[in-house]
């Protein structure tokens, strides 16, 4: 199988031409001209030596439909004597396989707080490390065509969600679409079931910039009687369309894949803004990115889109057994910094690393095992 029919095995989606011309500007996490050190971190993005080997990594449903198109371009054309096995399990799933040791690297839309960084280090002997691999939105899906453009704000999203607002014809959502006519059709909500960063990135922003949602943040939050449990971004995608009335929270990727309709989102300059690759970008353009790589996405303005979150893959400084370091190094350095990589998140609706950010994740890739 070729690249192409790859891809539209996992999706037929329309190439975002519009940030492809500037994705190198996408992101460089507060103006940062840090430089990236060594030219080991990108002698690998191309061809270089041959590898052999296998990775196993865990964790977000969020990226998977870009990390199987990476797995495929980098074990067909770049390292093809390299496996990589990426279990789609959650957010929640990835941090807890990543702490017990089971994986060689986790990935979650949740970054590790100073609590399970401590615990980390204290089991390995050495430090966890995290960095950011791309952005993607969060959209609000309904599985309904005559809902598309619907547009909804903070506190609405949030009424929805936790069964305050129960049809489509509430008021609520009348005044803020004067020119559409609602149908009397009761909203099923379907939300994840299973420890997930998509939650997360969603109930933060709900948590953040609206005044109605009770519910707190986090990877798993108690979701009200009545309400409709998806396992992964998959299993959301399949009860939004399978039930009447559906309305749910799924990565933009999977909206673009199932051709999903979506929800436009008012932001806080009261702008109703529709998902896409620049509303994505733009809302990173003033994120200040610690040395850390612990932060959130929030109050968003302008022609931004304000439900963004980042993925982050957690590797160790230390305790990786054979060449699976150098392995981790090589796929992740090719990953985050290679044009065909970077063209394949474009296509599939994600924002990739800017430049200066990409230094600075380049610098934390190459610590990935190095005091081994």
């Amino acid at each position: 199988m070729n690249r192409m029919k790859h891809l539209a095995a996992v999706a037929t989606v329309a190439l975002v031409v519009a940030a492809c011309s500037g994705s190198e500007d996408l992101l460089d996490g507060g103006g940062s001209d840090t430089t990236a050190g060594g030219s080991e971190t990108t002698a690998t993005t191309g061809g270089g030596s041959q590898l052999s080997g296998s990775l196993d990594g865990a964790g977000a449903t969020f990226p998977n439909p870009v990390y199987q198109d990476w797995t495929f371009i980098y074990t067909n054309d770049v390292q093809p004597e390299v496996t990589i096995n990426y279990q789609s399990i959650g957010s929640g799933g990835g941090i807890e396989q990543f702490l017990l040791q089971t994986v060689d690297w986790g990935t979650s839309e949740r970054y590790l707080r100073d609590d399970a960084l401590a615990e980390a280090r204290a089991s390995r002997g050495c430090e966890a490390l995290q960095w950011p691999v791309l952005f993607g939105a969060v959209e609000v899906a309904f599985g309904d065509d005559q809902f598309d453009d619907l547009v909804l704000s903070g506190d609405v999203v949030a009424d929805i969600f936790e069964r305050r607002i129960t049809n489509f014809s509430d008021p609520a959502i009348a005044e803020l679409n004067p020119d559409r006519e609602l149908p009397d059709l009761d909203i099923t909500v379907v939300h994840r079931s299973d420890g997930s960063g998509t939650t997360s990135v969603f109930t933060t922003y709900l948590e953040a910039d609206t005044a109605t949602w009770t519910l707190g943040s986090g990877t798993e939050v108690q979701w009200p009687a009545g309400t409709i449990g998806g396992q992964g971004n998959e299993g959301v995608t399949a009860g939004i369309e399978q039930n009447p009335g559906g309305i749910g929270y799924v990565n933009q990727a999977y909206a673009l894949i199932n051709d999903l309709p979506t929800a436009r989102i008012i932001n806080s300059d009261g702008n109703a803004v529709k998902a896409t690759l620049e509303a994505t970008s733009e809302a990173l353009e003033v994120l200040e990115i610690p040395d850390s790589f612990q932060f959130d996405i929030l109050g968003v303005g302008g022609g931004g889109y304000p439900i963004v979150g980042a993925v982050w893959n957690f590797t160790w400084e230390c305790g990786y057994d054979g060449d699976t370091a150098e392995l981790l190094r090589n796929y992740w350095t090719w990953a985050v910094s290679s044009d065909e990589a970077i063209e394949a998140a474009l296509e599939l609706g994600y924002a990739p690393l800017g430049e200066g950010l990409r230094a600075r994740v380049l610098d934390a890739i190459a610590r990935t095992g190095s005091l081994d």
